[in-house]
């Protein structure tokens, strides 16, 4: 199983609902899990699972149309939460500091 980067599949999830419902999405984070446009809340996983499913219902596109929605996708997407660092990227910039990893590592 390859691992999902959140940023790209949020992209590709935006793109591919700006193409089938003509209108951004509205999406909310909490914690793990993601809520599309106030409906159910799904995990990432299952986003990627949903941009896959509006991408096969799309007709097919020439390259260069498809590449210039993409670009035109990257807008901010609203994300609701803590926000912040993630443990490894914390610990990173400790480490650049001169601290040590935690007792165990």
């Amino acid at each position: 199983m390859s691992k999902l980067i959140k940023e790209e599949v949020i992209a590709q999830f935006t793109a591919a609902y700006v193409a089938q419902h003509g209108k951004q999405p509205v999406i909310e984070q909490k914690g793990s899990w993601f809520k599309i446009d106030d409906g159910k809340s799904v995990r990432l996983a299952e986003l990627a699972a949903m941009a896959t499913q509006f991408g096969d219902l799309i007709p097919a596109q020439p390259q260069a149309v498809v590449a210039k929605k993409t670009a035109a996708a990257k807008t901010p997407v609203k994300v609701t939460g803590t926000g912040g660092m993630t443990p490894k990227q914390l610990w990173a910039e400790q480490i650049a500091k001169g601290s040590k990893l935690p007792r165990g590592h």
